[in-house]
């Protein structure tokens, strides 16, 4: 699969509106038809290290990576897993996490069949690829 070149913006509000202008106008169809919408401050989960920390850090390398999302979304060649609910320790049936090219991840969570809202992507540096594994498929 062939993804799209790293954005080559230079500041955080570039590429915030390059999210903005790209996701949050209008959701992103999967290749399975659920319409993902995004919101403004979800830049700040697939765009910053340590989300909600004193260490909050805007991460360049991540935000390079946006118009990856869109295509990871769409491609029915990404590995689809079940989500994970840190609160419970177990699957969440209504989060899917699709991988792409052994390290890029994208979660999504189910409102309803058709329905689903974006929660983070990431280049996976450690072991989250071998950890989500171990989850069930998605069908």
């Amino acid at each position: 699969m062939d993804l799209p070149p790293l954005l080559a913006c230079t500041t955080q509000k570039e590429f915030l509106e390059h999210f903005v202008n790209l996701y949050c106008r209008y959701p992103i169809t999967t290749f399975d038809g659920i319409q993902v919408r995004f919101r403004r401050d979800q830049f700040y989960h697939c765009c910053f290290d340590s989300i909600h920390t004193k260490d909050d850090t805007f991460s360049p390398e991540r935000a390079k990576r946006l118009p990856w999302i869109k295509t990871v979304l769409e491609s029915p060649d990404a590995e689809l897993r079940v989500g994970w609910d840190n609160i419970k320790k177990r699957p969440a049936t209504n989060r899917r996490v699709a991988i792409i090219l052994e390290s890029y991840i994208v979660i999504i969570q189910l409102m309803s069949n058709e329905r689903a809202i974006f929660v983070t992507a990431f280049v996976d540096t450690g072991r989250a690829v071998e950890q989500i594994r171990t989850n069930p498929l998605w069908n």
